[in-house]
């Protein structure tokens, strides 16, 4: 394992060492010069945070190194939370990573737009406001819950700049026992961790400038540095992004920094990162409610139709330290914390559509200051026995604190349904009138403090030279929230506290080199409800949610190929009031869980070169999930809403023989069907969109320059998006046509 035997960069590059000699082989093979692939080999060997080094070979050599070391991979496997960096084939888990190079050469303005690539997850965005949710295995992923470097709350919330993370991660599926419980409660269906950048082993000095439609302008720089006995590493980039984008009226401005600071000793390895972040939307186009029974009609694919005084402000502060230390060579000892100080604030605006046919409707307001404290702990030991029968044993525990301080002014006219506006022909107005506080506008008070703990213990024992793999683990969670109200100047209103046992048993079979199969079951967590007042059990707490998952699936190689298929089961409890009574005529309403939601699905990934220079990323997820056992005979059965029936994503690079250093690539993602209400009375229509770019290399002096053109919707097509959405019964409409451009030098 990467944790015990090399740090996570040695771990990579050894990963694109092996991927690289299958380029060698599949060369030859189509008749390639050996030396040549050599060369290339090499490059492509180098961690995705190397610039290809200067050379003081001819420009056709600089151009070949830099064109395969720019070329888009996934990284199949990843963090596997406590069971550390792990190979997609030794897991039994559906995980797989992007590296940065993805990042650098599509120019994602969001963690969003970085998780399209992947085939089996969605984004949209919560009410009104800039925050983007991801959607996988039909069950949504909140951005409060997205793991940092592994750890919870330490990532910004609401909209995440990629510019600072060397790879994101994706583990398909439940996680409770890998990552712990979720703060926000969300992460049924799969988690998403990132890694912040390191240095490599080759010197990095790059600078970026690049423009996106209609008028927005970014530049950057990159810089790291290894010291010459290759223990000491250094990594500080930036960037700075500004301007309206392909939506009339819509302007955004990011700005990043971070630093990374490495030392790799004989046993001692240490981390330590700091980042700032600074977002700012304005006129962000807001997701639609829906009160009328049929849908309204797409808008151009540019439309806005938010009001001008809507905008998000998003800061954070960030950091984390990470220490491991071999105490043998079979055990490695770690530990490490992080924490995040978080400041938002913001109009935040909302239109509905009461006819589809007129477009009447009402647009709304709410300010909301927020701020965050957070910190997170995780420590732990993994020790590994035995050679012809292997064991690995994972122990350790986890902390997360978390204070959220907000208020609340909803304005939405002189009564509760807003001001009469019209979605196909909208009207600037004045910021409506308060109608509602909450909090202290001015200094916001504490909202929610939250606390979780956990203990885990976990045994892998492998069989016959590792072929067969056997994981069996425990985690005992606990969390505890503590609810201020909002109405009598931040008084204790509620404590929920309680705890769970959240098993893991996996296992991986290795019939053959190059081929694994696995199950698993495991479960997600998240915090119970209490009874609400007017129930006759009104202030029970319940314990945790636990939602079960059965998954069962294979990884195979197949030459540069990696093909990848999950199958899986995942029930969700849900609570609701019922009357248990009925005959007896006194209405007295029981919250209990009585609801279950139940997705089942399949997953298909192929990743790879098909042949030198041409490059796949791509699959399909099919989804079916079912409201069962609820409170309405009209949902009883029905499809769950936002869930896609199917989704699918192809991407291909091909680095053209014709002309050295040019790179042609496109992409196709594909949206099924989806229900716009529980009572799937409106649905979705299917939808596909199509990107197309280019990259091209080239050599001043003994500088590698990259030129990337992408376009995003090239037909502009005018589509709703998603119809995700856990609290209202909303639309997102899908980005216009947007082009990009860049110009990236590695000196």
């Amino acid at each position: 394992m990467s944790n015990i035997a090399m740090s996570s960069v040695a771990k990579i590059t050894k990963t694109a060492r092996l991927h690289a000699s299958g380029l060698v082989i599949a060369a030859a093979l189509c008749g390639f010069s050996g030396q040549a692939m050599a060369d290339e080999a090499e490059a492509a060997a180098a961690p995705a945070s190397a610039a290809a080094p200067a050379s003081s070979g001819s420009s056709d050599d600089i151009i070949v190194r830099a064109q395969r070391v720019n070329a888009t991979h996934v990284e199949n496997g990843g963090g596997a939370g406590v069971l550390g960096n792990q190979a997609a084939e030794n897991v039994p888990f559906n995980l797989r990573s992007f590296d940065e190079t993805l990042i650098l050469n599509q120019q994602p303005r969001s963690l969003g737009e970085v998780l399209d690539n992947d085939p089996t997850v969605r984004t949209t965005y919560g009410y009104g406001n800039a925050a983007e949710t991801f959607v996988i295995r039909g069950f949504e992923l909140f951005g409060d819950d997205i793991g940092l470097n592994g750890l919870y709350g330490i990532t910004p919330r609401q909209l995440i700049a990629p510019e600072l993370f060397e790879s994101v991660q994706v583990l398909n599926g439940a996680s409770a026992f890998l990552n712990g419980a979720a703060p926000g409660g969300s992460g049924v269906g799969g988690s998403v961790n990132l890694l912040l950048k390191r240095a490599g082993n080759d010197p990095l000095t790059r600078v970026t400038a690049g423009f996106t439609s209609d008028s927005h302008w970014l530049g950057s720089f990159d810089v790291a540095r290894r010291s010459a006995d290759g223990r000491w590493g250094v990594r500080v980039n930036g960037s700075y992004q500004d301007g309206n984008l392909g939506i009339k009226g819509e302007d955004r401005r990011t700005r990043v920094l971070g630093a990374g600071i490495d030392y790799s000793g004989d046993k001692l390895r240490v981390s330590l990162d700091l980042a700032y972040q600074q977002v700012r939307v304005d006129n962000l186009r807001p997701k639609v409610t829906i009160f009328s029974t049929t849908l309204p009609r797409v808008p151009k694919a540019d439309a806005n139709y938010a009001q001008d005084y809507t905008y998000s402000k998003l800061r954070d502060i960030f950091g984390m330290l990470n220490v491991e230390y071999d105490l043998a060579d079979n055990v490695l000892l770690y530990a490490k914390a992080g924490a995040r100080d978080g400041s938002e604030r913001g109009i935040y605006g909302g239109i509905s559509v009461n006819d589809a046919v007129t477009g009447d409707g009402y647009v709304t307001a709410l300010y909301v200051p927020r701020t965050d404290n957070n910190e997170a702990l995780e420590f732990g030991t993994r020790i590994k026995l035995g050679s012809e029968i292997t064991q690995e044993f994972n122990i350790g525990g986890s902390l997360n604190w978390q204070v959220n301080r907000n208020a609340f002014d909803f304005r939405y006219g002189t009564d509760f349904n807003g001001v009469p506006n019209n979605f196909y022909n909208p009207v600037q107005i004045d910021l409506p009138a308060s109608v509602f506080v909450g909090g202290n506008l001015d200094d916001p008070f504490p909202i929610t403090r939250n606390k979780l703990w956990s203990v885990f213990a976990s045994d892998t024992i492998g069989f016959w030279n590792d072929h067969i793999l056997l994981t069996a683990g425990l985690r005992l969670q606990s969390i505890e929230t503590k609810s201020y109200n909002a109405y009598n100047g931040g008084l204790l209103d509620s404590v929920y506290e309680s705890s769970a046992v959240t098993p893991v048993i996996g296992l991986v079979v290795k019939p053959v080199d190059g081929v694994s199969l696995y199950a698993n079951r495991i479960e997600a967590l998240q915090p119970g409800s209490i009874a609400p007042l007017g129930t006759t059990n009104q202030n029970e707490v319940f314990s945790p949610y636990k939602s079960t998952q059965y998954e069962f699936g294979g990884k195979a190689k197949v030459g540069p190929m990696f093909v990848g298929l999950a199958l899986y089961q995942i029930k969700l409890p849900n609570s609701y009031a019922i009357d248990l009574t009925p005959d007896d005529g006194l209405n007295l309403l029981t919250f209990g869980v009585f609801g279950l939601q139940r997705n089942r699905g399949v997953e298909f990934t192929v990743n790879g070169e098909l042949a030198h220079g041409l490059r796949l990323i791509t699959g399909l997820a099919v989804n079916d999930a079912k409201q069962l056992r609820t409170s309405l005979p009209s949902t009883e059965g029905k499809d769950a809403k936002g869930v896609p029936d199917w989704t699918a994503n192809a991407n291909l690079e091909w680095d053209t023989p014709m002309l050295p250093g040019l790179t042609l690539t496109g992409r196709v993602t594909y949206t099924g069907k989806q229900w716009v209400d529980a009572a799937n009375t409106i649905r979705l229509p299917d939808w596909a969109v199509f990107n197309l770019g280019a990259r091209y290399v080239l050599a001043a002096g003994d500088v590698p320059v990259t030129v990337r053109f992408n376009v995003d919707n090239v037909a502009n097509k005018r589509y709703w998006a998603s119809a995700f959405d856990t609290f209202a019964t909303s639309i997102l409409q899908g980005q216009p046509r947007t082009f990009k451009v860049s110009l990236s030098a590695d000196f």
